[in-house]
């Protein structure tokens, strides 16, 4: 009978706390989603100027992600944008340079560790940081957290910054494939 009622006592505790739980988790998915849909008038706006020129759409696999390709560069193949709505109220960017193919990737550069140094040292001067994801392909990024709420003009800022990431991959030539900088703008 003991065992019962604890038993019983535990169902009803996990049920109300369920119970609490749900319309929380309910008002962060609607609150992401709202997220979502201003990046996506936003992204649709902004991507048509001729200092972003970018053609963003949802991602197929992630659709709180958005996607682009720029092109057009002196240095990079192309930039990779990838714009993340986050569970936990940012909004990440990060920018995949592609180089001679593909994307630069710490392990298949001629000297990684000066590529790791002068992404380290660009993160300490640059507008945008620079890292490596757990690939070790190179990205530069940016976040936002959304405490004082949706910031469009400084998502523009941001956007309209993503192009000069072409003449940092310009400098880093040396150290991918072990030519001389490139066509540094």
């Amino acid at each position: 009978m003991r065992l019962r009622k604890l038993l019983f006592s535990t169902v009803v505790v996990c049920l109300a706390a369920t119970a609490y739980a749900a319309p929380a988790l309910a008002e962060e998915a609607s609150s992401r989603d709202t997220t979502r849909e201003k990046l996506r008038t936003l992204l649709a706006d902004v991507g048509k100027r001729s200092d972003v020129n970018a053609e963003f759409r949802q991602s197929t696999k992630q659709p709180y992600n958005f996607v682009a390709s720029m092109d057009g560069f002196a240095n990079a193949d192309s930039l990779e944008v990838v714009i993340s709505v986050t569970q936990s109220d940012t909004i990440g960017f990060r920018v995949y340079p592609h180089f001679n193919g593909g994307y630069i990737n710490i392990d298949k550069a001629k000297n990684g560790p000066a590529l790791m140094r002068q992404l380290l040292h660009y993160s300490d001067t640059n507008f945008l940081y620079w890292g490596a994801d757990s690939t070790n392909d190179v990205f530069c990024g940016y976040t936002f957290t959304l405490e004082s709420g949706f910031p469009p003009e400084a998502l523009t800022v941001v956007l309209r910054s993503i192009r000069g990431t072409d003449r940092f991959v310009g400098e880093l030539r040396q150290y991918i494939d072990g030519s001389a900088a490139g066509n540094v703008k």
